[in-house]
């Protein structure tokens, strides 16, 4: 057994200690059991790629442009990946999640501001969760928004009950809804008969996805994609599993079956917002510009003048469903990731249960505050999550930046982990040019 000689042992403790370690996985090197093993992460992480921003996003680039973007989801998608592999593997050979890391190689100031811009990147990610599961339930049900914002509380109180259950079974119901949101908009794009010849070509860039017009949604749906919470998140439940941290197989393993998992969970949100995108084109590209809220959305899929014969309440109920459960896979990652930054900047060690509320309340605070101001106000709330995207663009760069550097260095990672040369070429460009394109679309939107 070679020794692994780079784990990093915090001195408060890992992150989520209460779950850290705690998943089994097999002894014997069957890839397949290991797979089974190491599934779950991967789809937590997911979550925050297929969220109510990129619902807004998505679907109105169809709308808007037919299948133009298709390029941009998958491009997206890509960068994705590669983060995500970095934020993981740094999470599996150093012990340490990005919060952590950051707050380890700063200073005392310089943390406590990066842990301020930090958590307010997470109260805006879960603005957006908060304000599509309370759209849900008013599109469902006729729940007020304002009393739908508060249930969203009760979110916490099922993770606390989860958490008791065992970290598996929080797995379980993400997989479980995730499943729900692609068969939902599955069915709908199937039945909505796309052009596949041009949804295919869609795939390949145009020049057209950099005229002015088009570009704003592209950086809109690139902005969408790409989170800040999401790298804290997966460095942190990466260590999860209970593998040998001091043998250098054992980690080199739980390294690549984490990233089998995070790019399978990946390929499949990619694949729910290519349906989106696709489902915007083919209803409403040429008759649905102005789609640009949940609840035109769901009005235009039971009208027969937007969406055509296939038009229908059933429809309608379906997308309803649909973002009430990707409302909640969202809010039940962003809670963890709340708990991860708070621990991980500023060791902050309270009770469990009172640490998810604050986390929790944090963000409620200000979509109640929104419900309360824009109540009656047709798209308030929508205007709002959107407001709530360009903050995480000025975020993205705090979390993006550190993971790259941290990933590739020998004295950090070692020899054997560290990024390659190609890897960190990928990671330098993937986070200077999603910079650089967030400060534009702040600048255009201003």
């Amino acid at each position: 057994m070679k020794k692994h000689k780079k784990f990093v042992a915090y001195a408060n403790g890992p992150s989520l200690a209460e779950i850290n370690g705690t998943v089994e996985i097999p002894k014997n090197h069957s890839f397949w059991r290991n797979i089974l093993a190491f599934s779950g992460p991967g789809a937590l992480v997911a979550v925050g790629y297929m969220d109510p921003g990129n619902w807004i996003t998505s679907i109105g680039g169809g709308a808007q442009y037919g299948y133009l973007l298709l390029s941009v989801v998958l491009i997206s998608s890509l960068i994705a990946m590669l983060l995500q592999y970095m934020a993981s593997k740094l999470g599996i050979v150093t012990g340490l999640d990005l919060a952590q890391a950051t707050r380890q190689h700063t200073g005392k100031k310089l943390g406590f501001v990066l842990w301020i811009v930090t958590e307010l990147a997470i109260m805006a990610t879960d603005i957006a969760e908060v304000i599509g599961g309370a759209i849900a339930l008013n599109l469902l049900f006729g729940i007020p928004l304002v009393w739908g914002v508060i249930l969203t509380v009760f979110d916490v109180l099922l993770l606390l009950l989860l958490m008791k259950l065992g970290f598996r079974k929080i797995e379980a119901i993400v997989i479980t809804l995730i499943i729900v949101i692609m068969v939902v908009f599955g069915y709908e794009v199937a039945i909505s008969n796309p052009n596949i010849a041009d949804m295919l070509k869609g795939f390949v860039p145009q020049k057209e996805v950099f005229s002015r017009s088009q570009l704003m949604m592209a950086l809109g749906i690139v902005g969408a994609t790409v989170m800040p919470h999401n790298l804290y998140l997966h460095s942190s439940i990466a260590q999860t599993r209970r593998y040998d941290r001091q043998d250098e197989d054992d980690v080199a393993r739980a390294v690549r079956f984490s990233t089998w998992d995070s790019n399978i969970q990946l390929t499949v949100a990619f694949i729910i917002n290519t349906l989106l995108l696709v489902l915007g084109a083919a209803m409403f590209f040429g008759r649905g510009d102005g789609l640009g809220t949940f609840n035109s959305l769901y009005d235009a899929l039971q009208d027969n003048k937007i969406a055509g014969a296939v038009a229908s309440p059933l429809l309608s109920t379906l997308f309803a469903v649909a973002l009430l459960a990707s409302g909640q896979n969202s809010t039940i990652t962003g809670t963890l990731s709340g708990q991860i930054v708070m621990e991980g900047f500023i060791n902050l060690k309270v009770p469990t249960w009172a640490r998810r509320l604050i986390t929790r309340g944090l963000s409620v605070i200000p979509v109640l505050v929104a419900a309360i101001y824009y109540h009656g106000k047709e798209g308030g709330l929508d205007d709002v999550m959107i407001k709530s995207q360009v903050f995480l663009s000025i975020a993205l760069p705090i979390s993006m930046i550190p993971l790259v550097y941290f990933t590739s260095s020998e004295k950090i990672m070692g020899k054997r982990f560290k990024n390659s040369k190609l890897i960190a070429l990928l990671g330098w460009i993937s986070a200077i040019v999603l910079t650089g394109l967030n400060i534009k679309l702040i600048i255009d939107m201003f």
